[in-house]
């Protein structure tokens, strides 16, 4: 981290930002004991760590082969895909749809004949209207599931708020608008989130695979369990003594156990978000929201002279201007230059920053992705340590893993310091967890049904 030129004045307006290693214990400790209680019968209605049972039982072992669809829809924008297995072979072709803001402010029913639609379309394109796929919906949002093919939406997430959706069961929605569309045939296997796509995505080329994880618009993770631990799941005697576990670790915090770190920027980004009090983890790590947060500090420092001899723009002190990529691209510039710095600034419509500025912005930077890293970093090593088991891969998926220069790095370096002893742990980028993990889970349900 480059702090050898950073002001002191903004060094010490950044310390709230700093989690040091007893602090990052501590939220561990929380974490962990949320987790408990998701898991628990007795204390899930109430628990804020969800622990969703996913019904994903048994990881891909290799030998699935045929085709398989998947439909992913986890932001403002949603894929089709049309995958072909066979023994360590994989062909995909995928179609991105987009999903406009009257649709996803609009009515369930709605958004579910778009999608169809889309589905149709892509079928005709690929040739494939004739056959009975079976297909994978990766559903990126906060579900209760009763079994692999019925999830309820719980609540709505980034930025989505359609009707007549919440407490209702989407794959029934989204098997309604097929039939309604009438021209396809199509078998839903399995509905799962974008979490348990990625490790799946990753099982299929490392066995080790236990932990899947989102660090992009969104954060979630989900990791394997075993049965008897998971209290709600009920084939306890089926299947392979294991079950992956959709934490929907976001939420963790809504309950108030992370006021003690949280910070002015977090309660301005939560109140000021479409969802205010929840999410609470998730606003302090997630490409949504890390942007803002950087620029909420800048605002402030700006205001308190200690930036830009006081004077900013407009664009500076406007909501949302200061996007997350901006953060990992003043990050990018190696040490010692400040070229994206340079130009973002100008953008921004701030023409007079110094060189003193720009050290000193993107320190502040570094502050808010380090912070980030390190809680995703406390949620993953909590886990490390529960299951206990010698060696593990961390999928991960996400903007914010893959594009922002030292998370990878970040998250390596903290992680070591809070594992157990004898705990060997990596981790791995997933390609396409959320599409190609879909199909996988498809492919491993009619696996084990023939």
């Amino acid at each position: 981290m480059s702090t050898e030129k950073v002001d002191q004045a903004i060094r010490d307006g950044c310390k709230e930002l700093v989690l040091d290693l007893p602090t990052l214990k501590e939220i561990s400790k929380r974490f962990l004991n949320d987790v408990n209680k998701g898991l628990k019968k007795e204390t899930h209605p109430t628990a804020i760590v969800k622990c969703f049972v996913t019904f994903v039982q048994d990881l891909p072992n290799g030998s699935e082969k045929g085709k398989f669809l998947a439909l992913d829809l986890g932001g403002t924008n949603f894929r089709v895909l049309l995958i072909e297995l066979s023994k360590h072979h994989f062909e995909m072709r995928s179609k991105i749809y987009a999903i406009p803001q009257h649709i996803m402010l609009g009515s369930g029913e709605h958004l579910f004949d778009h999608i169809a639609d889309c589905l149709a379309k892509f079928m005709k394109q690929e040739h494939v209207m004739d056959e009975t796929l079976p297909l994978g919906f990766t559903f990126s949002f906060p579900l209760t599931q009763t079994g692999l093919t019925k999830g309820t939406l719980e609540r709505w997430t980034k930025g989505f708020n359609c009707s007549n959706v919440v407490g209702n069961d989407v794959v029934q929605m989204l098997k309604d608008a097929i039939a309604r569309h009438g021209d396809v045939k199509i078998e839903v296997c399995a509905i799962l989130n974008d979490t348990t796509g990625t490790l799946m995505s990753c099982a299929w080329k490392n066995p080790n695979c236990r932990i899947g994880l989102i660090v992009g618009t969104g954060s979630n993770a989900c990791y394997v369990e075993r049965q008897k631990n998971a209290e709600l799941f009920d084939d306890v005697d089926k299947g392979s003594g294991n079950v992956v576990i959709n934490l929907e670790w976001g939420a963790f915090g809504d309950d108030g156990v992370l006021d003690f770190v949280r910070t002015a920027y977090d309660r301005d980004v939560d109140t000021n978000s479409v969802n205010p009090g929840k999410q609470l983890h998730e606003k302090m790590i997630s490409g949504m929201y890390m942007g803002e947060l950087t620029r909420l500090a800048l605002e402030r420092f700006t205001k308190e002279g200690l930036l830009f001899g006081g004077k900013a723009s407009e664009a500076l002190f406007t909501r949302g201007r200061f996007y997350t990529k901006y953060v990992s691209e003043i990050e990018s510039d190696p040490p010692g230059t400040i070229t994206s710095c340079r130009e973002i600034l100008e953008e921004l419509d701030i023409h007079h920053a110094t060189d003193q500025d720009c050290i000193n912005v993107r320190y502040v930077c570094e502050r808010v992705s380090k912070r980030a890293a390190d809680l995703v970093s406390s949620g993953i090593a909590t886990l490390l340590n529960k299951m206990n088991q010698s060696r593990v891969t961390v999928a991960i998926d996400g903007s914010v893993y893959k594009y922002h220069p030292h998370f990878h790095n970040l998250m390596m370096e903290t992680i070591s310091q809070l594992v157990n002893p004898g705990i060997t742990f990596d981790l791995m980028l997933s390609e396409d967890g959320s599409g190609r993990g879909a199909a996988l889970v498809a492919a491993v349900a009619s696996r084990i049904r023939q």
